[in-house]
């Protein structure tokens, strides 16, 4: 986005190649503890398995992800978020003054294949 929030900056190819977007399987998630939003995610993301922690816990049950299968984020550099380590990103929807939406797949996809 640009500085004032109104038009999103744009990217060359070569930068948006650099990302690498994933299919991962949930298979564990818990809240975070002392949290309101804040969801702990064991994914598959085929090579082999992550943890992330995301926004979603007011738009989710941790019991309703376990299964689902989603899109992350896998070269992001790990970061700590309220003392737990994320190693990626999942990509979700974010409606004006709406709950986040997770993006999913229609079909079943194997963990790891490569999202472009």
């Amino acid at each position: 986005m640009s500085s004032d929030g109104s038009t999103p900056e744009l990217m060359s190819i070569d930068e948006f190649a650099r990302i690498d977007l994933r299919v991962a399987k949930v298979l564990e998630a818990e809240r975070v503890p002392d949290t309101d939003r804040l969801v702990k995610l064991l994914v598959d993301i085929g090579r082999e398995k992550r943890q992330l922690v995301a926004g979603i816990a007011e738009a989710y049950e941790p019991e309703a992800l376990v299964g689902k299968t989603i899109i992350v984020v896998a070269n992001l550099q790990p970061v700590r978020l309220r003392g737990v380590e994320s190693q990626g990103m999942l990509l979700a929807a974010s409606p004006e003054g709406g709950k986040p939406i997770l993006a999913t797949f229609e079909t079943e996809v194997p963990p790891g294949a490569k999202v472009r």
